[in-house]
């Protein structure tokens, strides 16, 4: 009898290592598991992307496993490690830190689970797809907006976070438009700095120092996201400068339309969170079940060009805000602040 269940034990042991040992089981094309690792839940702007991508990903018959890093590098790769382990079928990251990710994104793929880069390009790393807004053309708005209202004077360059690839392909765009008036002397750069983490509370004490530094003589503020917008316009407050000194941002977060509308900052950037959330569901699904995603651009991320998808980003000024309340995005009652 005993030998009987010891060999009986032996075999379904010997079954199960032989299972493993196959390696992954098979997606499940009719209704893949998607894990969504997102930086930091705790911004209104990932909260928002979060509920149109699981929105998206329920009509194409899928299912989401969000995971938040709340701006821990360590824990984000602890939680992709895990939906590795839970065997999803395809996992999109919006990275904290888009250098630190290349080996757990190895044994992802190791494992067949497609890798989707959500808004940062993941650097070194074999991911096989990236969608974003294209974000030096985003700079380039964010500078072309500041310029428009003051096109000579000081300028302060207020980057974001110099973990994410997404602040220096701003700083490019910006760079576009502001070095030909750097060079031909009209734009005096008078300061620049990056903002750890996007954090607006840097951003105040960096705007602060900057202002003292110059003697309250600061014409316009290119900002690299609405974050650090409301940081600087808290420090030109203090002076009794703000709605004085022009200030770009974007992601159209509620506090800064409220912003744009009331006159205390310049512009935001809008990038249609519905439609990079439905695209990056789409995309998952698509490469979940063989099939060729359409894309419109190739960027290197240092190991390979990844196949990218760019898409077109939207000034909003005091003139258009109400295309944000014809897309749903806000109510009026909202963006008056009631």
């Amino acid at each position: 009898m005993w030998s009987f269940l010891t060999r009986l034990i032996g075999s379904v042991a010997c079954a199960a290592s032989l299972a493993l040992a196959a390696g992954p089981a098979m997606a499940d094309q009719a209704h893949p598991k998607i894990g969504f690792s997102i930086d930091d839940l705790r911004l209104e702007r990932w909260a928002r992307d979060r509920d149109y991508f699981i929105e998206a990903a329920k009509t194409l018959g899928a299912t989401v496993d969000v995971q938040s890093a709340d701006a821990n590098e360590q824990r984000q790769i602890s939680q992709i490690e895990n939906l590795i382990s839970k065997k999803v079928d395809a996992i999109v990251i919006v990275p904290f830190n888009s250098k630190v990710l290349t080996n757990v994104i190895a044994e992802a793929k190791k494992a067949n689970i497609k890798v989707v880069s959500y808004d940062r390009l993941i650097l070194n790393a074999d991911v096989d797809a990236y969608i974003s807004f294209d974000n030096e053309r985003v700079g380039e708005i964010q500078a072309q907006g500041v310029v428009k209202v003051k096109p000579k004077g000081n300028y302060y360059l207020l980057g974001g976070a110099p973990t994410d690839n997404n602040a220096k392909l701003l700083r490019n765009g910006q760079l576009k438009v502001l070095q030909p008036l750097i060079d031909k002397g009209d734009i005096k750069v008078v300061g620049s700095q990056w903002v750890k983490e996007w954090n607006p509370t840097e951003a105040l004490q960096i705007v602060e120092n900057a202002l003292t530094a110059n003697d309250n003589k600061i014409d316009a503020i290119v900002a690299s996201n609405d974050a650090t917008a409301g940081g600087a316009i808290q420090a030109l407050s203090a002076q009794g400068l703000a709605g004085k000194v022009a200030i770009s941002g974007q992601d159209a977060d509620l506090a800064a339309i409220q912003r744009v509308n009331a006159g205390t900052q310049t512009l935001s950037v809008y990038k249609p969170l519905k439609l990079i959330a439905s695209e990056a569901a789409k995309l998952s699904v698509q490469l979940v079940r063989g099939e060729k995603p359409t894309y419109n651009n190739k960027l290197d991320n240092g190991m390979k060009p990844v196949d990218s998808l760019l898409l077109t980003p939207t000034p909003i000024t005091k003139e258009n805000v109400s295309l944000l309340i014809k897309d749903g995005f806000f109510t009026q009652q909202q963006i008056d602040g009631k």
